[in-house]
């Protein structure tokens, strides 16, 4: 049997990740190791994710372990990943996506009561609940689902509502109350929400080929769409985006946001068969209407 050493955070949604593609790939003969890597967003669990480093920060010493040899491959959450990654590094499987949306825990939208206190560290989530309820009262939180989970009225907490992923909730096993799904096209999720992007080194052809068994065509090329559009913004990019896609036949849909961070949320959808043109064309037109 072929043994992979996979490079993960020690979350509980890190290592249900981790062992997620261990499960898929035990399919195919491979064996995988666990190699636990401690990141900057794990251990600064106060301070607001846009001002210790963004999207990085769950993924820069992931992908060292990487890098340095430690790991064969690095199991991330899309999402995660920022726009630009090491060229020594590849994207060599993409599985089956989950659920790409966002929920509100605790209260359902409709039932906000006026000056609610909603918990989120996501500048992205943040402008559009602002867009859809300027009265709401944005709460920066930070921490792993089960802290999250805590501080909403419910489960003892302060807030009103918390907005989390439905991947995170649905692959832990978590099943609060109230859990009002958010549709995308009332709040737009992030690039690569709910998917899995599982790296190696790009000269690693032996396991690319391992990883290639269980790599989704249809997650994949989504992705690359959605990956597109937030290349193109680039690296040093901090405003609020997010984009969407879906599959219709052979057309990608893709759907995007922008913001300023303040008032403006302009969004925009597109269609056709060349996803990657499609994310780099939303991305140029949306940043030229936001200047």
């Amino acid at each position: 049997m072929t043994k992979i050493r996979a490079a993960t955070r020690g979350s509980a949604l890190a290592l249900w990740q981790a062992n997620y593609v261990a499960e898929l790939l035990a399919a195919g003969g491979v064996e995988v190791e666990p190699v636990i890597v401690s990141t900057a967003g794990d251990r600064d669990k106060t301070t607001p994710l846009h001002e210790i480093g963004g999207k990085g920060v769950f993924v820069k010493e992931v992908q060292a372990a990487l890098l340095d040899g430690r790991a064969d491959i690095a199991v991330h959450s899309a999402k995660d990943l920022p726009a630009l990654t090491p060229d020594e590094l590849t994207i060599a499987a993409v599985p089956p996506r989950a659920d790409a949306r966002d929920v509100l825990v605790g209260c359902a939208l409709a039932d906000l009561p006026d000056g609610a206190r909603v918990g989120t560290g996501s500048i992205r989530r943040q402008v559009q609940l602002a867009a859809l309820r300027p009265d709401v009262e944005l709460v920066e939180i930070r921490g792993n689902i089960d802290t999250r989970l805590g501080l909403v009225k419910a489960a003892g907490g302060e807030l009103d509502a918390i907005v989390v992923a439905a991947a995170a909730l649905y692959r832990l096993g978590r099943t609060p109350d109230v859990v009002d799904h958010l549709a995308v096209d009332v709040m737009l999720p992030q690039v690569g929400q709910g998917t899995l992007a599982v790296e190696c080194r790009a000269d690693d052809a032996q396991t690319i080929e391992a990883l290639s068994a269980i790599d989704d065509a249809v997650a994949r090329r989504i992705l690359n769409a959605e990956r597109a559009f937030l290349v193109e913004l680039g690296g040093d990019c901090d405003l609020p985006a997010g984009a969407h896609g879906v599959l219709d036949g052979d057309q990608v849909i893709l759907t995007a946001m922008l913001s300023d961070g303040a008032e403006m949320v302009f969004t925009d959808t597109r269609s056709g068969s060349d996803g990657v043109a499609l994310g780099h064309g939303l991305a140029a037109d949306l940043r030229a209407r936001l200047a």
